[in-house]
């Protein structure tokens, strides 16, 4: 079944994520779970694992090695080399350097509940990370400083060797060297140096002959002046390599100490691999966490193959277990039945794995116990006994195990003999199948089958559409309406006569060509519909870009208003405090000509034209003034004419909305006014239609805080726009948004959002009493 589906192929793009082979070896070992608690597990890892990748863009996992080999080797006493204590260390570096960055993490308020415990598995071995780090080099050598007594014997090895070839470089700095030499170079026979002489003069230099050329005409030869200094640098390297081993053994048994908690780095390094690049696979596939149930129930949203390049997958939304538990695709051959099949059967493999699924989110999958597939090439024209043999086997071994927790996918069902009886066939597996409550795709292109559908309850029809203007396959799954032959169709756009196409239809039964009729209808008003939902989606979209926009633009308008109006009345009252110390200033001036002039102006008179000037100046505040009615001259009533003194404006009355408060509509305004503001001004009239737009005043009830715990992504970002626009309207210089602490998704969705909006002065999380980094307050401007 996991290779009649390909499952093989979606591990081996999986592996492809992976940075080790202990990754790669657990993608080998992946195998879907019957287990709805595992299937469920492996999502959630893999969605921490996800959200990681959203936030981060990367994990640091570089430097994993198989390295149980060498741990096993060190607990039974052998002695590990450079290279395998070199990969013990790199593993342990990148140990170290994983859990402080799943730590750095959770201190960031990250909620990863798995893979925290997946940190806590990480034991610290710093201390032996960095002695192994200490003795041996990158290139996988020995380090001087391993010890202070191979430092000690490496410098005597460095001095010796530079005596050696002091010596012998005198050699062949000598007056007959060029005669003598065969070439002016020091090399080494037998971890010994030597100079190459030529034949003829090898007892000019006596020592000790190594090698000679292919030739024989040069000879390799330590002279018996080097003998000495080369049996003590020899020495030398001895006591080097005697002491490199010394350390080696010293180290192997430092890591045998260490063996238990070195395996379950391993164990855990390997795991976090695994789990990484399972999420990087759905990264790539562009893919979404699917919701698991145990209930039969799928629900797939625009879910693509696969394997299948995203930019040419066809996306189909499919569903089957809830209003239907079996699905009958119908059709002719080549119509991409078969890729429909394979979608839903792999979506449900890897959602089972932990894998995500190349689907929208929203997308929900059931774990079933037993997924079981007939699908083989059916697509030639010559059918076998042989062919039908090998699916009938399948069949067979499908109908002895199949339950209610199974998963059922035929291709071609009952194809490759006789039509009638291969129709009769497919019709019985079916019943049998959906009698033992079974969730079943089957596709065929038998015609017999398209009344299957309407005849058993459960069971509903689908095709896949055909485009016949290209002659070609559109892989659109129709559900709810049956396949039909485009026979006539594709050979009338190809030529054939009218004539002919005629004559072929009076052939085919009465019922026959209805049928074809009524499903051609069926598709062009599935089609139709189709089109005018997602017109009306997008209408309604535009609709609420457009509510949106009208009311930032009312609110604008007030501020720019009430802007306006305060500057003016603050003008107004600069021009008339200037006149009024005017006018003092000229009361003052008459008073002095009285006095001085004796000019015959009497007090009262002075007094009077004071008071006349005064009364003169208007009465400007800048605060409204609201006129109280000192008595109700009548009960109002709704329809009643009223004015609306703290906004001057006429108004008609719809309803009462509380004790004290009326809704009055003021032109296409609706707006919240208490009753002691509200004056009667005529008798009552008819309620008139109510307007389409509703413009909230800062009177409207607008809670303190919105809770979001619940909500998904989306929907709650919606919610935040409309609350943080109330809220604005309602005059509010803060609120609280209470959206969980959870995965941390939420929190950083309203943030973003939050950062972009123009009317919010500044955002912090709640202090503890306030219900800390679950709850996020917003100033504004």
């Amino acid at each position: 079944m996991l290779k009649t589906l390909e499952f093989d192929k979606i591990k081996e793009q999986l592996k492809q994520y992976t940075t080790s082979t202990l990754g790669a070896d657990k993608v080998q070992a992946l195998q879907p779970s019957a287990s709805f608690e595992d299937a469920v597990h492996w999502q959630a890892e893999t969605d921490e694992a996800a959200h990681v990748i959203r936030l981060k863009g990367t994990a640091p996992l570089s430097g994993i090695f198989d390295i149980r080999a060498h741990i096993k080797r060190s607990l039974i006493g052998g002695v590990l080399n450079p290279n395998e204590l070199n990969e013990i260390s790199s593993t342990l570096r990148t140990s170290r350097t994983m859990k402080r960055f799943i730590e750095r993490l959770l201190e960031a308020e990250a909620t990863l509940p798995i893979l925290q415990k997946k940190a806590e598995q990480l034991a610290s071995l710093s201390s032996l990370e960095q002695q192994i780090m200490n003795a041996i080099h990158e290139n996988c050598e020995v380090s001087d400083h391993a010890s202070d007594a191979l430092r000690q014997i490496r410098q005597q090895l460095r001095t010796s060797e530079a005596r050696v070839r002091e010596k012998l470089e005198s050699f062949m700095r000598g007056k007959n060297a060029q005669k003598m030499l065969s070439d002016a170079i020091i090399t080494i026979r037998n971890d010994r140096y030597v100079i190459p002489v030529k034949q003829e003069y090898r007892a000019h230099y006596g020592g000790i002959i190594h090698d000679q050329s292919s030739s024989g005409q040069t000879l390799f030869i330590e002279p018996q002046a080097v003998v000495d200094l080369n049996n003590q640098l020899r020495a030398y390297h001895l006591k080097e390599r005697e002491e490199i081993e010394r350390i080696l053994i010293v180290l192997s048994g430092y890591v045998a100490e260490s063996a238990d908690d070195l395996l379950l780095i391993v164990e855990t390094l390997g795991s976090l691999d695994f789990i990484f690049a399972k999420a990087r696979y759905g990264k790539a596939l562009k893919a979404s966490k699917p919701i698991m149930n145990n209930k039969g129930v799928i629900r797939l949203n625009k879910a693509r193959h696969p394997l299948l390049p995203i930019d040419k997958a066809v996306a189909n939304d499919m569903m089957l277990g809830d209003e239907f538990t079996t699905l009958v695709i119908t059709g002719p051959n080549t119509g991409g039945k078969t890729i429909t099949l394979k979608t839903l059967g792999l979506c449900t493999l890897m959602a089972q794995a932990g894998l995500q699924i190349p689907a929208l989110d929203g997308s929900e999958l059931a774990v079933f116990k037993q997924v079981f597939a007939d699908i083989g090439d059916e697509q030639s024209i010559e059918q076998s006994l042989s062919t039908f043999s090998s699916h009938m086997v399948t069949i067979v071994d499908i109908l002895q195990a199949v339950d209610h927790e199974s998963l059922v996918l035929f291709d071609e069902l009952g194809a490759g003999t006789d039509p009638q009886e291969g129709a009769a066939l497919a019709i019985a597996i079916l019943d049998e199948v959906h009698q033992r409550g079974a969730r079943i795709i089957a596709t065929t292109h038998y015609p017999e089958l398209k009344a299957y559908g309407y005849h058993r309850e459960g069971v509903t029809n689908a095709s896949v559409e055909f485009d016949v203007e290209t002659l070609s396959p559109t892989y659109k799954l129709l559900i709810g309406v049956p396949g039909r032959s485009n026979a006539f169709e594709i050979s009338k756009r190809l030529g054939l006569g009218e004539t002919v196409i005629e004559r072929a239809k009076a052939h085919i039964g009465i019922k026959s060509n209805e049928v074809d009729q009524l499903i051609a209808s069926l598709e062009k008003n599935k089609r139709s519909a189709e089109r005018e939902f997602a017109d009306a989606r997008a209408f309604r979209k535009q609709a609420e870009q457009l509510h949106k926009d009208l009311q930032q633009k009312m609110q604008q308008f007030y501020e720019h208003e009430e802007a306006l109006l305060a500057k003016a009345k603050q003008k107004a009252a600069s021009v008339i405090e200037n006149a009024k110390v005017e006018a003092d200033d000229i009361i003052r001036e008459l008073r002095k000509m009285q006095i001085e002039k004796r000019v015959n102006v009497k007090e009262h008179e002075l007094i009077d034209a004071k008071h006349r000037l005064n009364e003169a100046v208007p009465d400007y505040h800048l605060k409204k003034t609201v006129i109280r009615q000192p008595a109700k001259q009548r009960v109002l009533q709704p329809g009643d004419e009223v004015k609306v003194s703290t906004l001057d404006q006429k108004g008609q009355l719809l309803e009462k909305v509380g004790s004290d408060e009326w809704q009055v509509q003021i032109g296409m305004m609706k707006v919240k006014v208490k009753e002691s503001d509200l004056s009667f001004l005529q008798t009552e009239r008819k309620l008139e239609p109510k307007p389409l737009t509703t413009v909230k005043g800062k009177n409207y009830h607008v809670n303190l805080e919105l809770d979001l715990r619940g909500e998904r992504y989306e929907d709650a970002i919606l919610r935040v726009e409309k609350y943080i626009d109330d809220a604005l309207l309602a005059g509010y210089p803060r609120v609280s948004i209470i959206h969980g602490k959870g995965t941390g998704a939420l929190r950083q969705g309203v943030h973003e959002y939050l950062k972009k909006h123009r009317a919010v002065k500044r955002t912090r999380l709640g202090e503890a009493g306030e219900g800390g980094s679950g709850v996020t307050v917003v100033e504004f401007k």
